[in-house]
């Protein structure tokens, strides 16, 4: 009796760890598709925490504490809402966004339009080679050696490989950044300070203020990113039966994304708060010091190394799908030089060109944060065009923007406008000695 009660058990407890099992696969298989979905989304919002993003954040934090930190809120709600936009675009359409804009609107919109996008990556492409020098100036390295062999390197990853090669590269580069949220903690920061400045708005009444303002917005809200992401989405063949999976990965990339940047504010702000802006790598090295004494500036420069490499290679791309797209020609990483001369020819180009001009004498760091002024006062475009794209049920049909979506894209669009335009005015007044003071 007794041992017909213990094999009843023990098929019983055969039976649990079965349905147990089962029930884990289930869940497994229901996870799947969207951990498979991992790439562009979360690629291009790494992207986005650059060198441009890396140098911006920190010289914010160290500028004005943690005061920064709400507008950054603030800003990720507008990132969210753009990705969303941008690849339910792709996926619905099959198209890029410069292709879109080509069937969309007006041949002078399309290269008014393709024009901005051009100049705008032209420039950061020399701020993520200016990244790679200051990363390797930390370790002793001269950019006269570490830039043309990482953009040699660069070149032949994109050109030799296929995406889906280049989307593991890209994805392990992205790793780097969690020295950031490392570092926030052990620089011991003012918690309650911290989260009353993230909910709660404490903004200055400056210029300057103003200034990290619209550099915030052009470093997390790029044209590039958005340019990337919608490339990349019909280069991995998302259609709309996937999208649902694809709409993660672009919300999760922004979140994750954004996250990192408020973790390099923070971990700035707490140990060089109040101190100014930066101006070297290894000023913003010393945030790190809490964490890795002496090793700090080899930790930092790890961080910048990684994410300039990743945007020296995405920025370009985005470039290059945006002008092989709106002239309708062949676009993909998958593709051989023979198959797709303009579109390799373009990312060549401007691997070559941003890798020469870094090669100038200067401050590289400072050409990185004021190159994110620069896209800054871009990205309206950018955002503008996407948002009218969205709108229109011709082209989407049932997944065109809904009430939330048109109302949520039109607050980013005109915030962000009305940002890069007190900017413009504030330049050009200064010209004629006309100060546009706060």
């Amino acid at each position: 009796m007794h041992a017909g009660t213990g094999a009843s058990a023990s098929r019983s407890d055969r039976s649990d760890r079965s349905d147990s099992d089962r029930s884990v696969r289930r869940r497994v298989r229901r996870l799947w598709p969207y951990l498979a979905a991992i790439g562009p989304g979360l690629i291009a919002a790494s992207a986005g925490n650059d060198a441009g993003g890396v140098a911006t954040y920190a010289s914010a934090g160290a500028q004005f504490g943690y005061r920064p930190l709400f507008f950054m809120v603030v800003v990720t709600v507008g990132y969210i809402s753009v990705q969303e936009m941008t690849a339910r675009l792709a996926a619905y359409s099959g198209k890029g966004l410069a292709a879109l804009i080509r069937e969309q609107f007006s041949l002078r919109l399309s290269a008014f339009a393709v024009a901005a996008f051009a100049i705008a990556n032209v420039g950061l492409v020399v701020t993520e080679f200016a990244g790679i020098g200051a990363a390797f100036e930390l370790f002793g390295v001269s950019r006269y050696l570490s830039v043309p062999l990482a953009a040699l390197a660069i070149w032949m990853l994109v050109l030799l490989g296929s995406y889906r090669y280049a989307e593991r590269i890209f994805l392990l580069l992205s790793l780097v950044f969690i020295t950031y949220p490392i570092a926030m903690f052990f620089g011991h920061p003012d918690w309650h300070a911290v989260v009353a400045n993230t909910l709660l708005p404490h903004f200055l009444r400056s210029n300057a203020f103003l200034l990290v303002g619209v550099a915030l917005i052009g470093t997390t809200i790029t044209p590039y990113i958005q340019l990337y992401t919608a490339g990349a989405v019909v280069d991995r063949g998302i259609g709309p039966d996937e999208y649902r999976y694809e709409r993660v990965d672009a919300v999760s990339g922004a979140i994750v994304s954004d996250l990192v940047s408020m973790f390099i504010i923070i971990a700035t702000a707490s140990v060089l708060g109040g101190s100014g802006a930066l101006s070297s790598a290894a000023q913003a090295a010393k945030a790190l010091e809490p964490l890795a004494g002496r090793f700090a500036e080899a930790l930092f420069g790890l961080g910048l190394l990684g994410a300039s490499a990743l945007a020296a290679a995405v920025v370009p791309l985005s470039t290059s799908y945006a002008l092989a797209e709106s002239i309708g020609v062949e676009r993909s990483v998958s593709r051989s030089f023979r198959e797709a001369p303009l579109f390799l020819g373009l990312f060549t180009a401007q691997i070559a060109i941003g890798a020469a001009v870094v090669l100038l004498p200067g401050n590289l760091f400072n050409l990185i944060i004021n190159t994110q002024v620069l896209e800054g006062v871009i990205t309206p475009v950018t955002l503008a065009f996407i948002l009218v794209l969205a709108n229109r049920r011709s082209l989407l049909g049932d997944a065109a923007n809904g009430r939330l979506g048109r109302w949520v894209g039109f607050a980013t669009v005109v915030s962000v406008g009305a940002f890069a335009t007190f900017l413009v005015l504030q330049t050009i007044l200064g010209w004629f000695g006309v100060a546009l003071g706060l």
